[in-house]
């Protein structure tokens, strides 16, 4: 690894902790502080949010001061999803989640989504948007997306697409140290809330991974070389 992108763990932060904020939690940072700054006033549609991710998101997205809307698939993940700050949580397997988010937004639909889903709520999600609202497309947890017409952002109220990657957002040392800097800063004072879900031995790297696969986890999973 280049040493200019290793980052110092603070004071106050245990390694594992800062091991289960690293990824997901500049994710979340980058999401909500540039590709579509967040702010008051906004409201912002979390897919998965009771997940690594959406549990970070919905929790910076609050502290910014921006309503989110939460989708999970459960009641008990949708309880996560609250007591991390989402105003409302859609259990997405028993309504229609798009007609939800209309009635929630007294019709007006939500300033962005943000999809780690992919393929089962990609399209649904782009009604859920305002005019000239985005969709965030940033994982593909059950499967990748099928090919569209573009023309339909333009039917759909010239909406917005992004596609990014956390690669981009920190390939510069000083806005890795910012992100990092800031998501270690707030766990430390207590403002963002890590969950981790479940701590696997290295050997059982494919059992974590089928769990993940089958959405059985409401945080984040990690990968342990050792015993603990």
């Amino acid at each position: 690894m280049p040493a200019r992108m290793l980052v110092r763990i603070p004071d106050g932060v245990d390694f594992e902790s800062a091991a289960a904020a690293m990824l997901q939690g500049m994710t979340a940072h980058y999401l909500s502080h540039s590709t579509f700054p967040l702010r008051s006033g906004h409201t912002a549609l979390v897919h998965a949010a009771a997940g690594g991710t959406g549990r970070l998101l919905v929790q910076i997205a609050t502290m910014l001061g921006a309503r989110v809307l939460g989708t999970a698939g459960t009641p008990a993940k949708a309880q996560l999803a609250l007591s991390a700050g989402a105003s409302d949580v859609i259990l997405y397997d028993q309504v229609d989640w798009v007609a939800e988010v209309k009635r929630l937004t007294g019709g007006a639909g939500v300033d962005v989504v943000y999809d780690s889903v992919g393929q089962a709520t990609f399209v649904k999600g782009l009604d859920c948007l305002k005019p000239r609202g985005m969709m965030v497309h940033f994982g593909v947890s059950s499967g990748q997306i099928e090919p569209f017409d573009t023309r339909g952002l333009t039917m759909k109220g010239s909406l917005f697409l992004a596609r990014p990657t956390l690669n981009t957002h920190i390939s510069d040392p000083k806005e890795l140290a910012w992100r990092s800097g800031d998501v270690f800063r707030w766990i430390a004072d207590g403002k963002l809330q890590l969950r981790i879900d479940r701590v696997y031995p290295l050997a059982e790297t494919a059992e974590a991974h089928r769990a993940l696969e089958a959405r059985q986890t409401s945080g984040k999973v990690l990968l342990a070389i050792g015993s603990r």
